[in-house]
């Protein structure tokens, strides 16, 4: 039985549903080649950070301005050069586009209107075949509403859609009141897909130095509920593609998204702990499922599990976790003296 696991990103046609994610890993021009080669059916290339080029702007003009005013001959020992912007970054993406021939996809995030669609403009004018807004939001405001919030993702979204002619996927997170009707919004202003969900940077505490830390934090399997559950809300309801990200660990993980609604999905912890040949036995346990199951293409079992095909409809409600903690075996099981009520315990 010919196995058929092509699928849809969008407008972009993907030979599989694997796509890697943005993260250093694809920075390396070798690395783009191995994962191509290993089944990677798109990549994702590192996000385009405005933060990190002001930052980088202003370190040059300490530089520039470290020895100013040195004698009355010496304003400067330096001469007066600019930041070049985005520049490099979209030459990586020229380059990053020569090496490989699966669709290559970019990532941007920025703080002011006007740069958004600036460097969106000229990303796209790299030849990368789709581009990633990363709503990245991380709030120190206690007075910034979040309708606020909302309003301007919107209005980033419609005014790079107007400016760029290449397919728009848009990374959120899920702090969202309600992240349905936020993605409701954002399919109506023609985003091409979703990406599910923005793995936010979280800083820590070491006790023993009292001081913060920055560790890198991989994802876990358990970490792929949520994108789950809204793949299965989301699935038939919104034009745009479904792509479940965070906690994709194995081709069983694949599978899951896929029967919820996902159209595909965003790899990089796995890639990160495993290797890139991983790759490779994602793709044969998605393949030998499938085969197990009788299934010739993704479309035969993609949303089976979705909201939208289950008759029972309490799936993707709160009463399911009532109906849980009703049962006396599941609350024989985790309950530490067996039989015994303890009212301190809300959950299990």
């Amino acid at each position: 039985m010919a196995i058929n696991l092509s699928t849809h990103y969008g407008g972009i046609a993907l030979k599989n549903p694997i796509v890697i994610g943005a993260s250093n890993i694809v920075t390396d021009p070798e690395n783009l080649v191995k994962l191509e080669k290993a089944g990677a059916a798109a990549i994702v290339y590192k996000s385009l950070f405005e933060e990190q080029l002001q930052l980088e702007q202003f370190q040059l003009e300490q530089q520039q301005e470290a020895y100013s005013n040195w004698d009355a001959e010496h304003d400067t020992f330096f001469p007066r050069v600019k930041h070049a912007g985005p520049a490099e970054h979209i030459l990586r993406l020229r380059d990053a586009k020569r090496k490989i021939s699966i669709p290559l996809i970019g990532s941007l995030n920025c703080t002011h209107d006007e740069t958004w669609e600036q460097f969106a403009v000229e990303m796209a004018g790299s030849g990368i075949d789709g581009l990633e807004l990363n709503f990245y939001n991380n709030n120190t405001y206690f007075d910034l509403e979040a309708n606020e919030i909302e309003r301007k993702q919107l209005q980033t979204l419609k005014r790079v859609r107007a400016a760029v002619n290449i397919p728009i996927f848009v990374k959120l997170s899920p702090y969202y009141s309600n992240p349905l009707r936020m993605i409701e919004l954002m399919d109506q202003a023609q985003a091409d897909g979703f990406v599910l969900f923005n793995r936010l940077f979280q800083p820590d505490i070491d006790i023993d130095k009292e001081e913060h830390h920055f560790p890198y934090n991989f994802s876990s399997e358990a970490d792929n509920r949520l994108a789950l559950r809204y793949a299965g809300l989301l699935h038939k309801k919104v034009s745009g593609s479904i792509i479940s990200n965070t906690g994709v660990h194995n081709g069983r993980d694949v599978v899951k998204m896929l029967l919820a609604g996902a159209d595909a999905v965003q790899v990089v912890s796995a890639v990160y702990k495993k290797g890139i040949q991983y790759i490779e036995t994602m793709l044969s346990e998605l393949e030998g499922w499938m085969k197990k199951k009788g299934y010739e293409s993704l479309d035969d079992f993609r949303g089976k599990l979705s909201k939208e095909n289950l008759a029972d409809p309490f799936a993707y409600k709160r009463a399911q976790y009532v109906d849980i903690l009703m049962k006396s075996e599941i609350f024989m099981q985790y309950h530490p003296k067996r039989g015994e009520l303890d009212h301190g315990h809300d959950d299990l």
